[in-house]
């Protein structure tokens, strides 16, 4: 079976864009933002973003266009098929995602229906509590994931890459509109001073928990750790600079969650919203109120709820497309039987999501960071010590000069550097899920033996093979 490929460098820039922008930003961003210092959650989130995100996104990247499969098959492909578990992890990364992630679609794809008629303009918060979970939240999923199937089942050309390159420009425009309109609205400084005035108490009282939020939120909304960018580097070619497009798709990524931050928060503020208020529905309660007041309000909604349906859309095809990729390339099944198998098993998991808040927020707030944190961290010690000196050729593959030169200190970073820094994240993480107090220490010293050990078997796993 022939393996689809990208038409345009540009089109798969555009499609590692939008699967990064998505709700991870617009949604997932200011929420996490608003619960977690404000200020204080967008320093560590950035930090993490060019020192974690950037180098383990072209990790991913790597592992992808080296191997020219899906999670599972490419570690089976360049590690031996003890090593598929790592891409498994990716699979159970990917449906927890999906699972909630199309709840907030369902969500958007509500409201963009609703703007039609204002149902929600008298009463945007009371409006959200009666419409996000039960039977017409599991509804409206499904609609959702409908839209989701038909663009995969297209293809990856004629689908993905002519969706997206249609999807990510009309949302940065729509943003930079709305955040210089924002910033007009009568209240908005407080919005700016909550999210850009760094409160250092809140940051040393809170680091554990804010740092765990703001690495779970970077690396969700890069895709990585869930097998999602590896994909869609597999259908690259060789003549392409890894480093230059991952580091685009990062810049982009972040600066779109940043400029959703200029707009959500004096949007709040300006009406008197408390910006931890809103919670997971914050997009919904602050903007939706707001619209009331503008002229021609009705279109205005339409026109943003659907643009932010693009948005999310872009993120459910990349997720999507990680396990039907697995089921064609190992099972040999068609794209088509594939598709409608994923579609059911996300209609499934997504309906229990919405009809059980308790599991959707274990999903979303928990389970999903402490996935993708352990997902790169495979992704990371696999290139570092069972690649080993391949990655540093794949790296440099089709890359300029500058490429060529960071390639050892990339390595050197992905190999060491990042597994400390994630083990130390999980780690962090698991104590609070677990109720067990962790300090700084502890959770170091945790994370180094982990690593330490990590090492030392897959260099015993690798020597046994050869």
């Amino acid at each position: 079976m022939t393996r689809a490929t990208w038409r345009t460098r540009l089109g798969f820039v555009l499609a590692a864009v939008g699967s990064a922008v998505g709700l991870g930003n617009i949604w997932r961003f200011p929420w996490l933002t608003a619960t977690n210092g404000g200020a204080a959650f967008l320093l560590l989130y950035v930090l993490v973003i060019v020192l974690v995100g950037v180098p383990g996104l072209l990790g991913e990247m790597v592992i992808g266009r080296r191997s020219r499969r899906n999670p599972v098959g490419a570690f089976g492909e360049l590690g031996g098929r003890p090593w598929r578990v790592l891409g498994g992890v990716a699979l159970f990364a990917s449906v927890v995602v999906l699972s909630f992630y199309s709840v907030v679609g369902g969500w958007i794809l509500r409201y963009t229906a609703a703007s039609a008629t204002g149902a929600y303009f008298g009463a945007p918060q009371q409006y959200f509590a009666a419409i996000d979970f039960g039977v017409g939240a599991a509804a409206f999923h499904a609609l959702f994931l409908l839209a989701t199937v038909a663009v995969v089942y297209a293809g990856v050309d004629r689908g993905i890459e002519l969706a997206t390159t249609v999807m990510v420009p009309g949302i940065v425009v729509l943003f930079g509109g709305l955040a210089v309109w924002a910033w007009t609205l009568p209240g908005s400084a407080g919005g700016y001073e909550f999210y850009l005035s760094l409160d250092v108490a809140y940051l040393r009282a809170n680091f554990f928990d804010v740092l765990v939020a703001a690495a779970g939120q970077a690396l969700f909304t890069l895709s990585v750790g869930a097998g999602a960018m590896l994909t869609y580097a597999s259908y690259i070619d060789e003549d392409r600079s890894l480093a230059a497009d991952g580091t685009i798709i990062a810049v982009l990524n972040t600066g779109i969650g940043v400029l959703a931050g200029l707009v959500i928060f004096p949007l709040l503020f300006s009406l008197g919203v408390s910006p931890g208020e809103g919670g997971p529905g914050a997009l919904f309660v602050g903007l939706a109120g707001a619209f009331a007041d503008l002229p021609y309000s009705r279109v205005v909604g339409v026109v943003f709820f659907g643009v932010v349906l693009l948005a999310a859309l872009s993120s459910a095809i990349s997720i999507f497309e990680v396990l039907v990729a697995y089921l064609v390339d190992e099972h040999d099944i068609t794209r088509a039987r594939a598709t409608a198998g994923v579609g059911g098993l996300f209609l499934l998991t997504g309906s229990l999501a919405a009809l059980s808040p308790g599991l959707f927020a274990l999903l979303a707030d928990t389970i999903a960071n402490l996935a993708l944190t352990a997902g790169l961290l495979g992704f990371l010690l696999f290139v570092g010590w069972v690649l080993g000196p391949a990655a540093i050729d794949e790296y440099r593959t089709g890359a300029g000069t500058v490429a060529r030169m960071t390639g050892r200190p990339w390595y050197y970073t992905v190999a060491v550097v990042l597994p400390l820094f994630l083990a130390f994240t999980l780690v962090s993480g698991l104590g609070g899920v677990l109720g067990v107090p962790v300090t700084a220490p502890q959770a170091a010293a945790i994370a180094a033996l982990g690593v330490v050990v990590a090492i030392a078997l897959v260099r015993h796993r690798v020597d046994t093979a050869v």
